[in-house]
């Protein structure tokens, strides 16, 4: 699928399809904004090379899995996200990967997948007026959608960790250890991502070009805005996955100290028990030679004895807190 968006030098938006991109170049004046999902790579990469993109950017562009990274040229900035994909609500999540390839007067997508970020902004009513600024404000306007959703997504989980958390400590159970164990995997895995993301445009912060500088008043306050807000996705998602990792190992740390308490009763019971079948083994021998065997009370006298000592036994363990 190609969709076209053409804003002319008025500021009127036109959609359809690739004859809006000849005319964008026969005119030589507004802003377009080129949409690919799903094209034939080979057609694709004809199309983008046409508008002058790297071959090997173009590669990278067409992986199904590739790290986010940022690259400059002369003419454009090649910036490639990982956003959620359309069905992802939870952290049982998804990703699309987005590419970008941004200049002064035109932004080309290129999506791997539905990316509920670019539908939002192709039917918004302030869309025009975006794309009206340039295409990198455009592909900073989408990368700031992809991070907001990626925000909810982590806002709406801290109820269910705070529940969990509380779970945990009234009710301890491998099913609620199951559920952690599951969400901090994937929170390693958003860490990850929001690693490669703060790290993109970290370095974007650092791009001072004839097509672009970070630090120009154009641009500052929306490229400081957007890596602010992947930074703050990183330490999100890293204070989640530590929580997560501090409640799996108090989960563990109670599970070992019941063990505990479970075999030092086992372990006082077998203390006890010890001395008193050695004496019932003695006694139980049948030799006619035995002083005792043929005493008079010896099995009361036997049974005081083994009573006396557990009672002892259960005194002195007692008396050392044992029990």
């Amino acid at each position: 699928m190609m969709r076209v968006t053409l804003l002319d030098s008025s500021g009127q938006p036109t959609q359809g399809g690739s004859e809006l991109i000849d005319e964008w170049r026969q005119s030589g004046a507004g802003y377009l904004w080129l949409d690919l999902y799903g094209e034939d790579e080979a057609k694709e990469s004809a199309l983008l090379e046409s508008f002058g993109m790297h071959h090997l950017a173009i590669q990278d562009a067409q992986r199904k899995r590739h790290p986010p990274k940022l690259e400059v040229f002369d003419d454009h900035l090649f910036i490639l996200l990982r956003g959620l994909d359309a069905e992802s609500q939870s952290l049982d999540f998804g990703t699309v990967q987005i590419a970008m390839f941004a200049g002064k007067n035109f932004l080309i997508t290129r999506r791997g997948g539905v990316s509920v970020s670019i539908n939002e902004w192709w039917s918004k009513a302030a869309m025009p007026q975006m794309l009206g600024r340039g295409g990198i404000h455009m592909a900073l306007a989408l990368a700031t959608t992809a991070a907001r959703r990626y925000l909810d997504l982590l806002l709406g989980f801290e109820p269910t960790l705070s529940e969990l958390e509380d779970g945990l400590q009234e009710h301890p159970d491998d099913q609620k250890m199951r559920e952690l164990t599951g969400y901090r995997t994937r929170l390693r895995k958003l860490r990850r991502i929001f690693s490669y993301l703060a790290g993109v445009f970290e370095a974007l912060r650092e791009v001072d070009e004839p097509l672009f500088s970070a630090e120009s008043e154009e641009y500052r306050h929306q490229v400081i805005d957007v890596y602010e807000k992947y930074e703050r996705l990183l330490s999100l998602s890293s204070m989640y996955y530590e929580v997560a990792g501090d409640l799996v190992d108090g989960y563990i740390s109670l599970t070992s100290h019941e063990l505990n308490s479970t075999m030092r009763i086992l372990t006082v019971l077998t203390a006890i028990f010890v001395p008193l079948g050695f004496l019932a083994g003695v006694y139980g021998m049948n030799f006619d030679n035995m002083p005792e065997l043929h005493t008079e009370g010896g099995y009361f006298v036997l049974l005081g004895t083994m009573a006396a000592i557990a009672s002892s036994l259960l005194l002195i363990f007692k008396y050392k807190k044992w029990l």
